[in-house]
């Protein structure tokens, strides 16, 4: 313990801009390490409380890593500190709070358990009340402490909620279990587990082509209801909108065992459909640290600029909301984007205008499935 506390990265000049993937011993043996520093300082001959230090997660932190072997970009957090700091008043309950999520993951590590971001809210709830009033402040303690130990999410025990699903030509076995054919789970596809261990021990086969990312689950339900794996020899995969750690690690999973298949993206044409689509393709900002195990090389198959014009009826554009132009601004600010998708966003602000993929229903509800097909075509995937 001596040594780890000479080496610890907790106060100290190194700067990791990675989570590491621990075993529960080492991570509480991180934690000991801060609390260890912790109790040092204030048992100085000149006691102070020191403040905690943690790699900034704001936008001008964050940087784009593009692959040189590969064509996988993600972001990643530069080394810049900020700190939570008990004797400053806009943050000294974010101090406090990161020191109660700690002993809490401590407490579930010895346990051996495993947790839900919303479990784990409701224990705080009820044990501070003042401090917890909301799931958001969990969450962002969660990434405080990530942040602070450098270790990922699941290695402190803390488990995505899985609420994606899978569907199409995919043949999925857990170890010592039967195989799953995700061509015959219907229109509500495979539930992707919150498990992340399980997903990386899963066995997959397939003889697919694609793989189709789709924002929506309704739209992901319509395709799959019609079978469009048959026609199309594909995956579908959806996290029901804007994406969870569980989906983004099991597509960027199959990614690595199809290493050759094309990741195809179906999204609104607006700013949030573009930032779901980005987020899968380069991870967020507020799990930079984390973000290289689950970005993945998505195109955006649709819809685009082009299908607005020629396939939508004006009828069935809707008017650009506040929140849509500050998804926008932020994402032309980034450095994230290509200059066709920023083209692209720009024509969206400009014509205050954005169109879901429900309305290409307009030309039948079997629409979607040649749509699909032709837009493959198009985009030269065959």
């Amino acid at each position: 313990m001596e040594e780890l506390c000479k080496s610890s990265i907790f106060f100290s000049d190194q700067s990791l801009c990675y989570a590491d993937i621990l075993s529960p011993p080492e991570v509480r043996a991180r934690i000991e390490v801060a609390v260890l520093n912790f109790i040092k300082v204030l048992n100085a001959p000149t006691p102070e409380i020191s403040d905690l230090p943690l790699i900034s997660r704001k936008s001008s932190n964050s940087r784009v890593s593009r692959g040189l072997l590969t064509d996988v970009s993600w972001i990643f957090l530069s080394q810049s500190f900020c700190k939570r700091s008990l004797m400053r008043e806009n943050t000294a309950k974010s101090f406090v709070r990161v020191w109660m999520v700690m002993k809490m993951c401590y407490q579930i590590l010895l346990q051996e358990k495993r947790v839900t971001q919303r479990e784990l809210f409701y224990k705080l709830l009820c044990d501070s009340p003042d401090y917890f009033p909301s799931q958001l402040q969990v969450n962002g303690t969660i990434q405080d402490l990530v942040a602070l130990l450098r270790c990922s999410r699941f290695s402190l025990g803390i488990m995505a909620s899985g609420r994606g699903a899978v569907a199409g030509r995919l043949l999925l076995q857990e170890p010592n279990k039967e195989a799953v054919d995700c061509s015959t789970c219907g229109s509500s596809g495979y539930a992707i587990s919150g498990d992340l261990n399980l997903l990386e021990k899963l066995i997959m086969k397939t003889d697919a082509r694609y793989i189709i990312v789709v924002e929506k689950h309704a739209i992901f339900q319509r395709l799959a209801e019609d079978c469009v794996f048959n026609h199309i020899p594909s995956i579908l995969i959806t996290a029901k909108g804007y994406p969870d750690i569980a989906t983004r690690f099991f597509l960027h999973r199959m990614s690595r065992a199809f290493p050759e298949m094309p990741i195809l993206g179906l999204v609104d044409w607006n700013p949030a459909g573009l930032a779901i689509l980005c987020t899968y393709k380069f991870g967020s900002i507020g799990m930079g640290l984390e973000a290289y195990r689950y970005a993945c090389n998505v195109k955006w198959l649709g819809m685009r600029m082009d299908d607005i014009s020629q396939l939508v009826p004006e009828e069935s554009l809707i008017n650009l909301k506040p929140k849509d132009l500050q998804i926008a601004k932020s994402l032309l600010s980034s450095d994230v984007l290509q200059d066709s998708y920023k083209e692209e966003l720009a024509t969206m602000v400009e014509s205050g205008r954005r169109a879901e993929i429900e309305a290409l229903y307009f030309h039948g509800y079997e629409f979607l499935g040649k749509y699909l097909a032709t837009k493959i075509v198009q985009a030269n995937y065959i």
